[in-house]
């Protein structure tokens, strides 16, 4: 009997990593205080999971001027960074993140089908 219930909650894990696109995206973005580029980034980033990740998504923001010690634990070496943990693999986004195919590309993600925009977030 235990067994089984050990099978039950494993199931769900196991469907994640066997479909991505149905998977919770863990997400850090670490930034340096409220410069304009941080702002940008954050911005960027909220956009993209609005249009691509809607629901499926959790994000934390880090200011490494704040918690330095978490960028050491991630080999941070510059900000705006977007690390994305899950679903592995884990893949770093580096700038303003205003490139929006760039970061769509980083994160792994299906390219959303093209409206004629110019591809900037």
């Amino acid at each position: 009997m235990e067994l089984s219930q050990h099978h039950q909650t494993a199931e769900p894990f196991e469907t994640d990593l066997d479909e991505p696109e149905h998977a919770v995206y863990i997400l850090r973005l670490y930034i340096t205080g409220s410069t304009p580029k941080s702002t940008r980034a954050v911005h960027n980033l909220m956009k993209m999971c609005q249009e691509h990740l809607a629901g499926l998504y959790e994000l934390e923001v880090i200011d490494i001027y704040q918690q330095p010690e978490l960028a050491q634990v991630e080999d941070i070496i510059a900000a705006p960074t977007l690390v994305k943990k899950r679903p592995l693999p884990v893949q770093k986004v580096l700038g303003d993140l205003s490139n929006a195919q760039r970061l769509v590309s980083g994160l792994g993600l299906p390219p959303r089908p093209v409206d004629g925009g110019s591809g900037d977030l």
